[in-house]
């Protein structure tokens, strides 16, 4: 048996400077370039610290990434939970720390940002206490630093207390054992296919080698260390990049190698999550959801179950990598809208969606990507918006001009507003009102109940019975 460095997970609550921390330790600028500042997936990085190496995994702090922070703490051998001084205990924090728990792993407190003028130490060490952490000094034996991630202040005094909180486990491997590990990260890419991430738990993980999980096998083709350097082996606690899985594992698996592949009778991802032929329009909102890589597209399968709806929300089909116009024709079939989190939309599928009409909702930042898919749903259903019922058409087009008249169904209706336009229960154009009218005189608004005519600007015929819901 032979010594191992330890798999740290940092965790914590959104914003709190996990990031920061890491990118302080590593002296990068990963934490700039994050979307929106925020991690988005499961990052592992190996770092030395006096002689002492360490691996980092960088956890999501949004509560849409739980099931991925879940993961982390079942990898980890120590957890640093990161509470920022400014802030104090917030829920993703006790998220953390409840999966820390259930792992029974260690956990060493970083007390952040005490740099900021706000900061409020003792408050954090109480609120910690609150939720059943009792730090050194404070009335426990939890081991704990307060440090400032941006200037690095205290930053290597908690290092200390890792390497020391770690070397009181004896962790060790066998080198000559099968290797094994699990999956951290698992994406496709257009040019190389399937990527995975990976970190080594046993053995000594070496390039030609069999590899496989419940979900999927192969053999590793190409072998890369974090920095994405070609190597020819690896060993445990190191995080590695795995190219030749033939289909895509699924994030947390347990992964083995060698003969014991062969054995394996895996199924892959599966992609689809409901029955197009079964979805009514009318009465449900159906969902494509493609994401670039497996632990994200949990986490947006997440947020699409839990926002609530006058309608069943369903996931017509759900997978891995950029959108294509495979995507968009089995959109249009099942009458689904396409949501993108992190995922290129090819220039040919964009074209398509335009012409058929397909509505495509992306983004890099995930909670944009939820209140854009909430703005959606409302505009949905026209109880909840502004929305004026046709009842009257007068003259003809005057190129995209038309003159409409209608009941205010709910106000206030304003003029210049832009709306949807819907046609038994689906949403076939757009427009917007150049000049509104109640009572033959100009008004600036319509409320409910109240009979209005409109000189609207559409790219789609209007016709009586048609509903105009203003976003």
């Amino acid at each position: 048996m032979e010594k191992r460095p330890p798999v740290i997970a940092v965790m914590g609550h959104v914003d709190h400077g996990k990031t920061t921390l890491l990118d302080y330790i590593r002296k990068t600028t990963v934490a700039e370039k994050e979307a929106g500042g925020i991690t988005q997936s499961i990052g592992a990085y190996e770092i030395i610290h006096k002689g002492s190496k360490i691996t980092f995994i960088d956890t999501p702090g949004h509560e849409a990434f739980s099931k991925m922070r879940e993961q982390s703490a079942h990898i980890a051998d120590l957890a640093i939970l990161v509470v920022a001084a400014d802030d104090g205990v917030k829920p993703q924090t006790q998220n953390a720390l409840e999966y820390i728990k259930k792992e029974n792993i260690t956990c060493v407190v970083a007390i952040n940002k005490i740099d900021k003028p706000n900061a409020n130490i003792e408050k954090t060490k109480s609120d910690l206490a609150n939720i059943g952490v009792y730090l050194e000094g404070f009335g426990g034996d939890v081991s704990w630093h307060a440090i400032s991630a941006k200037t690095g202040e205290g930053v290597n005094d908690l290092l200390d207390l890792v390497v020391l909180a770690s070397e009181l486990q004896d962790l060790s491997y066998d080198p000559e054992a099968s290797p094994t590990g699990v999956i951290i990260t698992s994406k496709l890419d257009a040019r190389r296919g399937g990527i995975v991430g990976a970190v080594v738990k046993n053995g000594t993980l070496s390039q030609g080698t069999l590899i496989g999980t419940k979900s999927a096998k192969g053999k590793i083709k190409i072998l890369n260390d974090f920095l994405g350097k070609p190597v020819k082996s690896l060993v445990p606690s190191a995080p590695a990049l795995i190219l030749g899985f033939e289909t895509l594992p699924e994030v947390g698996e347990q992964f083995i190698c060698g003969d014991e592949v062969k054995k394996l009778h895996v199924g892959s991802i599966s992609t689809q999550t409901g029955l197009g032929k079964n979805i009514k329009e009318e009465s449900t909102i159906s969902l494509v959801v493609k994401a670039d890589e497996a632990g994200s597209l949990e986490a947006v399968r997440g947020i699409a179950e839990r926002i609530p709806s006058d309608r069943p929300i369903i996931i017509a089909s759900a997978g891995v990598g950029d959108i294509y116009e495979t995507d968009i024709k089995f959109a249009q079939s099942t009458h689904a809208i396409i949501l993108g989190f992190k995922a290129k939309i090819d220039k040919a599928a964009l074209n398509m969606a335009r012409n058929e009409k397909v509505m495509i909702i992306q983004s890099d930042i995930i909670y944009e990507l939820e209140k854009e898919l909430i703005e959606y749903i409302k505009r949905r259903n026209p109880k909840e918006m502004p929305s004026i019922e046709i009842l009257g058409v007068f003259g003809g087009a005057k190129g995209k001009e038309r003159i409409v008249g209608g009941k205010v169904i709910l106000g206030p209706v304003k003029n210049q507003g832009v709306f949807d336009l819907w046609r038994n229960g689906k949403l076939i154009g757009s427009g917007k009102i150049l000049n509104l009218q109640s009572g033959r005189k100009d008004v600036l608004s319509a409320e409910t109940g109240v009979e209005a005519g409109l000189l609207a600007e559409s790219d789609i015929d209007i016709r009586i019975g048609d509903t105009l819901i203003f976003i």
